[in-house]
């Protein structure tokens, strides 16, 4: 077999200097490593077994890559092609990130040159010894061979090789093998920056090709795919196959944006054939028959290769600034990362000084949240889960909130009314719905308080009731407060703790903030719930047992409320009635009374309102009850939400973590909390591996970001840059119009300006045009006076 020299493929020129600039400047961005990171533009070739996948690249390279689908598709391959003066081959490999230093040295320090292609196979070999592939492993390596080819007759084009599509196992390919070249195949083509160059054989119906399918799944409107037909000579001339796959190439059946291609495949007789030999039967083949009727740029290997380039590079173009921003959002994740791990603390000076940097962040931020200012990036979105979360005094009000409303409407035992819904009087208790109070009828509960009366009579006299009794009705009334005041506590609690779960995860990586919640946190905030139970109990105690006090005003006007309210409702019922014989209030109300009538009134009104004294004493001692019930409600209230979960709660919060207290720490718990493990610094190593490798990339992608082709700016920016030069001479121009009145100086504490007339200034305005000197600024009044 003839040696295959590097120069096989005679191309016109395809990029101006510029175009190539920014292909290597992506190509070098993949050469660093970033695409581990972040996803880059570019070509991906996909298509199932025996697709002629292996023979379109050798196409479009020049390298003969094997035709035969072994371990080399259990990794990518990068393909980069440049035009140079000097033509070369050399192969590397980019090691993946997530490999250990020591490997990723190794696997860097592969780097090999060739002179004849003739011996690609056998480098795979080597590269795959190498990666630590071999005949007998199933696993696939995420690690990327590099191969970049350069010449005189090179196009500037840069492809990703990927494993063909299994369709089934059988005895050298496992159904582990399907599923592992599947998702692999799936994620390259799902990264929205890919290009997809779907290789379809002419010998299967399409239809039935795997690549078509996952295409349309992760491209559904065909908007960065490419079709690739092959071995088009297969087919039977004049058959419907033939005219299908012509038709699919005009994109009228699976339609593509960037639409479809054709080539012919070496077949067997011709696989040492050159390249020049290949490219001449193809041309015979595509210029007869149903072929010869499409348009030449959708056909022929020549064709494929100015439009492969072209893709690239729009592709390219429009990626850029995207790409710019991807990388500057992962320095900061990765950055925010490394500032947790915080610097190398062996000894311990460095780990409390660590710790000391921490619970000043850690105030800080508590301080923010305590108070309400939300400035702080910490805070985050208010919208989501976690944002909210971070947002502690928000929480707090609106759990205290809804504290006082659920005493205010859930706090009673019982809820009194007039009658029952259907307007009937009941002898027995209505049960409300769960967790709310018991409903219960005027005249039942009066009945409970006579009992009471009864069974609690002193030396007090008839109508008159014994002044414990009020205690005994507010004490059971009340019963809900300890257990709605329990779930509040325990509820406020819960959200503070998650509050500190979050701080301490922004402040500090995972294992130094696991260490500081449970020996720090945890203990503190565990007294507080003690604290906070027994505080409770306190607070309660004077609602719980003991006779009622309140000084409070509002006790004696809700008595007289309640009195009054229902003296109105006994008169309305006696008009109504007995006086006027009408049958509702506002008959009463339009009806003309006489002299004989308005005496007849006097005696109505005046009568007995109640005979039974009994009775008397229940609604009196009622009234009294339901008073002091509501003026309490509103202390109790209050006092549990300031006493207890602001002091002792929220106010003190900062305290957890001072730097006093870590400045006391022993020595035992600063290393304990502070120590770094071995799987922390080599984090921190990898981390900062990371960042430089963006870092890297940011300042390479920058370079190409701001420009387009012939170093203009891309459509639009030019045009944005135009506008803001002339806003820019516009504000010059009335900036030297107005300098007088402004004083524009550039001193940093400016002499005030005279202050002058309307009049003075327009003199002065006159005499400037006359020649006369300038001045210093002037401040303009309006009038003379």
């Amino acid at each position: 077999m003839a040696t295959t020299t590097l120069s096989t493929v005679p191309l016109e020129s395809l990029q101006s200097s510029d175009e190539r600039d920014l292909l290597d400047g992506i190509d070098k961005l993949r050469s660093q490593g970033i695409s581990h990171y972040v996803a880059l533009p570019q070509l991906i070739v996909c298509g199932d077994q025996s697709s002629g996948k292996s023979s379109v690249l050798e196409a479009i390279s020049g390298i003969p890559f094997p035709t035969k689908d072994n371990l080399c598709t259990r990794f990518a391959t990068e393909l980069i092609l440049r035009r140079t003066a000097n033509a070369n081959i050399s192969v590397a490999i980019v090691p993946s990130q997530t490999r250990p230093e020591s490997e990723c040295q190794r696997l860097s320090s592969f780097r090999e040159t060739l002179v004849t292609f003739d011996e690609f196979p056998n480098l795979l070999d080597r590269a795959k010894d190498v990666m630590g592939i071999s005949t007998t492993t199933t696993a696939f390596s995420s690690d990327v061979l590099r191969v970049e080819i350069s010449g005189p007759d090179r196009p500037h084009l840069s492809i990703v090789d990927l494993p063909g599509l299994i369709h089934s196992e059988n005895k050298l390919q496992t159904a582990a093998d399907v599923q592992l070249v599947l998702e692999m195949v799936k994620n390259y083509m799902a990264n929205r920056r890919s290009i997809i160059l779907a290789v379809v054989s002419a010998k299967n119906d399409y239809a039935n090709q795997i690549v078509l399918k996952l295409s349309k799944e992760v491209d559904p409107k065909g908007h960065r795919t490419l079709g690739v037909i092959t071995k088009p000579d297969t087919l039977p001339v004049g058959s419907d196959s033939e005219v299908g796959f012509a038709n699919l190439a005009r994109n009228q059946d699976v339609e593509f944006r960037l639409g479809w291609h054709v080539l012919k495949n070496r077949d067997y007789e011709s696989r040492n054939a050159t390249t020049e030999a290949r490219d001449v039967a193809e041309e015979t083949i595509l210029s007869q028959g149903i072929w010869q009727g499409l348009p030449r740029e959708l056909v022929g290997i020549r064709a494929l290769r100015h439009r492969l380039s072209k893709v690239l590079l729009e592709h390219i173009r429009a990626e850029l600034p995207g790409l710019v921003t991807d990388i500057e959002a992962h320095i900061q994740r990765y950055q925010g990362q490394l500032d947790k791990l915080g610097d190398s603390r062996a000894g311990l000076d460095e780990q409390r000084l660590f710790l000391l940097r921490i619970s000043q962040t850690f105030q800080s931020l508590v301080k923010a949240a305590v108070d309400g200012t939300y400035d702080d990036a910490f805070f985050g979105d208010p919208r989501s889960g976690p944002g909210y979360g971070k947002r502690l005094r928000a929480v707090v009000q609106n759990l205290n909130l809804d504290f006082a409303e659920t005493i205010r409407s859930r706090g009673h035992r019982w809820h009194i009314v007039d009658e029952t819904e259907d307007g009937e009087s009941s002898s027995h208790t209505i049960q409300a719905a769960a967790g709310f109070p018991e409903s219960i009828t005027h005249e039942d509960y009066i009945s409970m308080v006579r009992e009471l009366l009864r069974t609690s009579r002193g030396r007090e006299l008839p109508g008159m009731f014994n002044a414990l009794i009020v205690g005994d009705l507010f004490w059971e009334q009340s019963k809900p407060w300890e257990a709605i005041s329990q779930r509040h506590i325990q509820e406020t609690w819960d959200a503070t703790r998650t509050f500190l779960d979050l701080v301490m995860s922004h402040l500090a990586d995972e294992t130094t903030a696991e260490a500081l919640l449970k020996e720090v946190v945890d203990p503190v905030m565990e007294f507080k719930i003690s604290e906070l139970n027994e505080k409770l109990k306190e607070l309660l105690a004077p609602y719980q047992r003991g006779h009622p006090i309140t000084y409070n005003h509002h006790f004696t006007e809700t008595i007289q409320s309640l009195r009054e309210k229902r003296l109105k409702a006994q008169v309305a019922e006696r008009l109504e009635e007995h006086f006027l014989g009408l049958d509702d209030l506002p008959q009463v109300e339009q009806h003309q009374a006489t002299r004989a009538q308005v005496k007849s009134l006097v005696a109505v009104l005046s009568a007995r309102n109640e005979a039974d004294m009994d009775r008397y004493a229940c609604h009196e001692a009622l009234d009294c009850m339901q008073a002091y019930y509501k003026v309490s409600m509103k202390s109790a209230v209050d006092n549990i939400v300031i006493h207890a979960i602001e002091n002792i709660l929220v106010a003190k919060l900062g305290e957890i973590l001072s730097p006093s207290f870590v400045m006391q720490m022993d020595f035992e718990l600063v290393s304990k909390i502070a120590a770094e493990s071995q799987e922390s610094q080599d984090q921190r190593v990898q981390l900062s591996r990371t960042l430089g490798v963006l870092r890297a990339g940011a300042v390479t992608c920058k370079r190409y970001a701001g420009r387009n082709k012939a170093g203009k700016y891309p459509p639009g920016l030019e045009r944005n840059q135009k506008l803001n030069l002339l806003v820019l001479q516009g504000f010059d121009r009335i900036r030297l119009l107005f300098k007088d009145v402004l004083s524009i100086k550039e001193s940093s504490d400016p002499e005030p300006p005279p202050i002058v007339t309307h009049s003075q200034f327009s003199t002065r305005k006159s005499a400037k045009k006359k020649g006369t000197k300038r001045g210093k600024g002037w401040n303009v009044e309006e009038s003379d006076d």
